[in-house]
């Protein structure tokens, strides 16, 4: 090593999108706070994970003040858009059946240009004080125990610099620099699809598509602004617009996973090409970048660490491109990691208590998250099906998770440990509902109807959030469980027609979806 020890008061492997965020939000924090961001690589190129949803946006106004930088230099989001096909792949935009918004949603997300945003934050970073070194690579990590700092080395080309810090998170993405170090990561057995994307410049205009009553049905609001899924039986394919002209088109599914030819840039296109829909937005289009992975979901044993290390974004874990969850976890663990930073430094006795609890409520979540993915991706592709899945998948995000983000309730232990003595009977819900999706999608098939109405419909994509304007406002318990039974009241009811059994007799209460009773 060479060079005078750098002490900082926390250490952050990657200058990525959580990393940099984390950093931002510990200067917004605390000023006075050293903070070093170590990123190996010296530019910004594209990255996949470009839209944002309620969480992650409320995150980005909320801890970093950036709402007049996400409206002027990204885009707005218009919501998530479901466009369903028939079974050969082949009709047209304007006939396929669409479940999406009419306007724009009352709570905001946005698209991201995820190069411009990262650098634009990197640049940031430097100029509030952050020890910003790019083209920088970690060696040598040791962690620190029983209270001793961490020791790295951080060398780029103006030499190697060892660095000493009481604080050390791992951002460093899928590579995980930290968790391979410790052998944290955990496979995914169960939900075993890939990815694949690229962007695409010359993409057409879906607004600029079809006759009058295509855009009539949606009020003329703007359907480009969305992040619009194709579904199919199995995988789905996505296109999410960027400031400036170019579109995020991606697949995902066990097909990619499964067809090494799909993860190159011409079985890619070859791929895409082949739903007619899709072919008409693509028609003059050219690629500009490709990327793939073969599998995507992981988990970690450890998010947090008593010994004052972290995991943050995909260095710790990866769930689905579906519902864009990475962006709602970067928000929940930097919240708390800079609420653990902060209150070691003022000398908190509480700090090892809460590391323990926001461990365990990020596994909790972890786990709640991929069970709206496993085994589930059969039932998309049909409308009738799919609608009745959204309507429970958004009613209980908005719920239960944007609700309790929104009023800053995951930071309070007291709702922690409630969350968590019912963490197994949430998770017997999900299970329970997960069952009946499959066992829908089943008779479905059975029948030859999975695709029955898979052309000319239309289905208002938030129809199911008439308590939205409810979120994120004081409001007792006894109304949220309200809402809640509502809503799983609801979605059963649904899938009951689709089973063709008679309809309830009567609402059941919660309980009775807590342990399963609902889906005897």
């Amino acid at each position: 090593m060479s060079g005078a020890v750098l002490e900082l008061d926390v250490a952050i492997l990657g200058g990525g999108l959580a990393g940099n965020l984390l950093a931002h939000q510990l200067h917004r924090r605390l000023p006075a706070l050293r903070v070093g961001l170590f990123e190996r690589e010296t530019g910004t190129s594209f990255k996949v994970g470009e839209a944002t949803v309620e969480i992650s946006a409320n995150h980005l106004i909320r801890r970093h003040g950036l709402s007049t930088y996400l409206y002027e230099h990204q885009l707005p989001k218009n919501g998530l858009r479901y466009f369903f096909d028939r079974e050969d792949r082949a009709a047209p935009l304007e006939e396929m059946s669409e479940i999406g918004s009419e306007g724009l949603p009352l709570h905001p997300a946005f698209q991201l240009d995820r190069a411009r945003l990262e650098a634009d934050l990197l640049e940031r970073n430097r100029r509030s004080g952050v020890a910003v070194r790019t083209g920088a690579r970690v060696h040598d990590v040791a962690i620190g125990s029983a209270g001793g700092a961490h020791a790295l080395r951080v060398s780029d080309a103006n030499g190697s610099t060892p660095v000493r810090a009481r604080w050390l998170v791992d951002a460093t993405g899928r590579a995980g620099l930290l968790s391979r170090q410790l052998g944290l990561r955990v496979p995914e057995e169960t939900h075993q699809v890939g990815s694949v994307w690229g962007r695409f410049e010359n993409v057409a205009d879906i607004d600029d598509l079809g006759p009058a009553s295509f855009r009539e049905r949606i009020r003329h609001t703007a359907r480009r602004l969305s992040t619009i899924h194709f579904w199919y039986s199995g995988y789905w394919i996505w296109f999410i617009p960027l400031r400036g002209g170019l579109v995020s088109v991606g697949a995902t599914g066990a097909i990619v996973k499964q067809r090494r030819e799909l993860r190159t840039p011409e079985g890619f296109r070859e791929f895409l090409l082949g739903h007619r829909g899709i072919a008409q937005l693509l028609e003059h289009a050219k690629l500009v970048d490709h990327g793939a992975y073969a599998r995507i979901a992981y988990g970690t044993r450890r998010f947090l660490h008593a010994d004052r290390w972290a995991l943050a974004g995909e260095a710790a874990s990866a769930a689905d491109p579906l519902y864009s969850p990475g962006g709602d976890f970067i928000a929940i663990e930097n919240d708390y990691i800079s609420d653990l930073v902060e209150r070691d430094l003022a000398g908190d006795a509480s700090s090892a208590e809460r590391v323990e609890l926001y461990e365990a409520y990020l596994q909790f979540r972890h786990e709640a998250t991929m069970r709206l993915y496993r085994g589930l991706y059969g039932a998309s592709g049909s409308f009738e099906l799919a609608r009745a899945k959204w309507d429970f998948d958004i009613g209980c995000y908005y719920d239960l998770w944007l609700d309790a983000y929104m009023r800053d309730q995951h930071l309070d232990p007291d709702y922690l440990r409630e969350q968590l003595r019912l963490r197994g009977f949430v998770l017997e819900a999900l299970r329970g509902f997960s069952g009946l999706f499959q066992r829908v999608e089943a008779v479905l098939r059975e029948r030859g109807a999975y695709y029955r109405c898979n052309t000319q419909h239309f289905q208002y994509g938030l129809g199911a959030l008439a308590f939205a304007p409810e979120v994120g406002r004081e409001r007792s318990r006894a109304r949220g469980l309200e809402v809640l039974v509502e809503i799983m009241n609801r979605v059963r009811d649904d899938c009951r027609r689709l089973l063709e059994l008679p309809p309830a007799e009567a609402p059941l209460p919660l309980h009775a979806f807590l342990t399963g009773r609902a889906f005897d």
